[in-house]
């Protein structure tokens, strides 16, 4: 557990996931745990990777701290309310459920780019440097759509309380893809968002008793080293190698998750 631990911080702290993506199979197909515990072991451990990776990021000004805490509002009501129906569903469609998503954001990072710098955000949106959308801009890129980022992170917020993934695997392609942030400063800001996002929803978890302390411990001590080694390291690593490596691990979660779905 403090292996994978591990891998699933370094992993998450670079691509901004929290590592839950991968702590979530590693616990029910490795240890065979209980879906809905597993989940609740992975919402503590990316409150972990947050707090490990965040403090980096925002030292060295990479996250937009302005950004995140804006898209957070929406993110956490989405937890609350994913973790209040999260003990309704069958784990079989939650399964399904977590290997379609992965799917699906596979495939929207493979096609994703970087945005130039001169491009255009929306002019109703960006119509005067004072206004708030412009606020939240960054050196070298505009915010757009924020409309459309304020009802994904609703979403992120919901997948990661019935998933146990932080919502990363929303916000980052939320960010990058339709609000046309750089997948770099997307990765840090959602590292900073995610352990907001897992406290809402690892509060019910813990208050209906699906957070295991035996599990917790040793997984959370390997994720802290894993994503403060992954916080340090990531500003020397190719944007192109870092989008590779999120396809490769969504790709291959997605196939083991959606085997457990099947009857």
């Amino acid at each position: 557990m403090i292996g994978g631990g591990i891998a699933a911080g370094l992993f998450g702290s670079l691509l901004g996931l929290g590592g839950g993506i991968l702590i979530v199979p590693l616990l029910t197909l490795g240890f065979k745990l209980p879906l809905l515990t597993a989940v609740g072991v992975s919402l503590v451990c990316v409150i972990v990777t947050s707090g490990a990776a965040s403090g980096v990021y925002l030292e060295r000004r990479v996250a937009n701290l302005r950004l995140g805490m804006t898209l957070e509002l929406f993110t956490a009501i989405g937890a609350l309310g994913g973790a209040m129906v999260a003990f309704l569903i069958p784990e079989q469609v939650l399964s399904g459920l977590f290997g379609g998503l992965l799917l699906y954001v596979a495939a929207t990072m493979a096609r994703g780019r970087e945005p130039s710098p001169d491009e255009s955000a929306d002019p109703k949106e960006v119509e005067s440097p004072g206004s708030f959308v412009a606020s939240l801009s960054g050196p070298g890129y505009r915010v757009r759509n924020l409309r459309l980022g304020a009802v994904g992170s609703v979403f992120a917020g919901i997948v990661s309380a019935l998933l146990g993934i932080g919502g990363g695997t929303v916000k980052v392609p939320v960010m990058h893809v339709l609000m046309g942030v750089p997948l770099r400063v997307a990765t840090a800001t959602s590292n900073l968002m995610i352990g907001i996002t897992a406290s809402s929803g690892a509060i019910v978890y813990l208050l209906r008793g699906q957070i295991d302390a035996y599990v917790v411990a040793p997984t959370a001590v390997g994720v802290f080293l894993g994503a403060s080694l992954g916080s340090r390291i990531a500003h020397r690593i190719e944007l192109r190698v870092l989008r590779l490596l999120f396809v490769a691990i969504l790709l291959y979660t997605a196939w083991q998750m959606l085997q457990r779905a099947l009857p």
